[in-house]
C-alpha cells in the first residue's frame, strides 16, 4: 500500500482540518486534491505521490465532514459557502495566494465553485468525472424526484427518517465492497437520457443505494476490487468511526446551495481540465457537454475502461494527464 505523508492540521473556517501535503513547498502555484463521497484524503494516494515525485507541490484535505476532520452538527455547515471557504482557510494558513483545485464526485462541484466566489484565490481547475454546469432551472431534488423517483440515493438522503445514515453506518465494510469496483462491461444504449445537475444514469442503474448496500453480498459479486484488502480498511476504519453523516450532510444542502447561488455568474476564466471517465454511470462523459460555453479555457481528457472511481482505478493515467496539463500551462 502507498503510504501517505504525514497527517497535518490547519484551523480554518471554524474548524480544524486533517490534512497532507507533499513535494517542493517552493513550488506554485500547487495542487489542492479535493475527494468525494464516500472517500478521504486518501483517495489520491496514487496522485500525491506521483505528483510529489514530479516535483509538484500537493496537498489533499479531509473535507468537513470526513475523516480527522472536524464534523459540525447542524445540516447547513456543509453548504456550499463553508465547503468552499474551509479551502480558502487551508490556503491561508498555508501562506498560499493561489492554487490549482482538483475535484473528483463531490470534491469536483466544489472546485468547480471556487473561481465563481473565490476568484482571486484560483489559478486553475481541474473536475475528475464532475462536470461544471449552470444553475439548474429549479431545485435540483424536486429535478432528481421527477426523473428517477423518490428511490434515488440523493433523494433518500433528503429525510434522515429514511436513516440513510444508519445503513451505511451499519454496514462499513459491505458499503466500501459494494461500492469500490470495477463497473462491468455493458452495451451503450441508443437512448440515454441526458444529465439533470451535472448527474446522469441509465435506466439499468439502481440508484437506490442505501437498499443497495442493505442487501449486498460481495460473495456473488463478479465486479472486481478497486481495493487492496489493506486500502480497504483505511475506508472502513476510518468511517467506522466517524460515520456517514458528515458527508450525507453535503447531499443536503443541494436546495439552500441551489437557492443561494441565484445571480452567481457561472463563467470561468481560469484554465481547466476535464477528466471524464467512460463508464461512470452516474457522471458519464455526456455530462460534460456543452461546458464551453461556460468554461473559456477548458481542454478535456477521456479515461477510457474507467468506472466512477477513476484516480483509483486507473491512476497511472490520471496522474500522467495531471502533470503533463500543470507543466505545459503553468510551467
Amino acid at each position: 500500500m502507498i503510504e501517505m505523508p504525514p497527517l497535518r492540521f490547519a484551523q480554518t473556517n471554524g474548524i480544524r482540518m486533517g490534512y497532507y501535503e507533499a513535494g517542493p513547498i517552493t513550488d506554485k502555484p500547487p495542487v489542492v486534491l479535493c475527494h468525494g463521497w464516500p472517500e478521504l484524503a486518501f483517495s489520491w494516494r496514487h496522485q500525491i505521490k506521483a505528483l510529489s515525485e514530479a516535483g509538484i507541490r500537493v496537498i489533499a484535505p479531509d473535507q468537513r465532514g470526513y475523516g480527522a476532520t472536524d464534523r459540525p452538527e447542524p445540516v447547513e455547515a456543509y453548504d456550499m459557502e463553508h465547503l468552499t471557504g474551509d479551502l480558502v482557510g487551508l490556503l491561508d494558513h498555508l501562506h498560499i495566494e493561489k492554487a490549482i483545485f482538483v475535484g473528483h464526485d463531490w470534491g469536483g462541484f466544489v472546485v468547480w465553485q471556487m473561481p465563481l466566489r473565490h476568484s482571486s484565490r484560483v489559478a486553475g481547475v481541474v473536475g475528475v468525472n464532475t462536470p461544471h454546469w449552470d444553475r439548474a432551472p429549479m431545485d435540483p431534488i424536486a429535478l432528481f424526484r421527477q426523473r428517477f423517483g423518490d428511490e434515488m440515493y440523493i433523494v433518500q438522503f433528503q429525510d434522515p427518517a429514511r436513516e440513510p445514515d444508519r445503513i451505511f453506518g451499519s454496514r462499513v465494510e459491505q458499503t466500501f465492497d459494494a461500492f469500490m469496483r470495477k463497473p462491468l462491461p455493458r452495451p451503450a444504449e441508443k437512448s440515454a437520457e441526458p444529465p439533470i445537475a451535472g448527474v446522469g444514469a441509465s435506466s439499468k442503474t439502481n440508484l437506490a443505494f442505501p437498499q443497495m448496500i442493505a442487501a449486498y453480498d460481495a460473495k456473488v459479486d463478479p465486479r472486481t476490487p478497486i481495493l487492496s484488502a489493506d486500502e480497504k480498511k483505511v475506508f472502513v476504519d476510518t468511517f467506522t468511526k466517524t460515520g456517514f453523516t458528515g458527508g450525507i450532510n453535503w447531499y443536503r444542502n443541494f436546495t439552500r446551495n441551489w437557492e443561494r447561488s441565484k445571480g452567481l455568474d457561472h463563467h470561468i476564466t481560469v484554465p481547466s481540465l476535464m477528466i471524464m471517465a467512460e463508464n461512470d454511470a452516474v457522471l458519464p462523459p455526456s455530462a460534460a457537454d456543452g461546458m464551453e460555453r461556460l468554461v473559456a479555457d477548458l481542454e478535456k481528457y477521456l479515461v477510457k475502461d474507467s468506472g466512477h472511481w477513476t484516480q483509483q482505478e486507473k491512476p497511472e493515467e490520471v496522474s500522467a494527464i495531471l502533470i503533463e496539463w500543470r507543466r505545459r500551462r503553468f510551467g
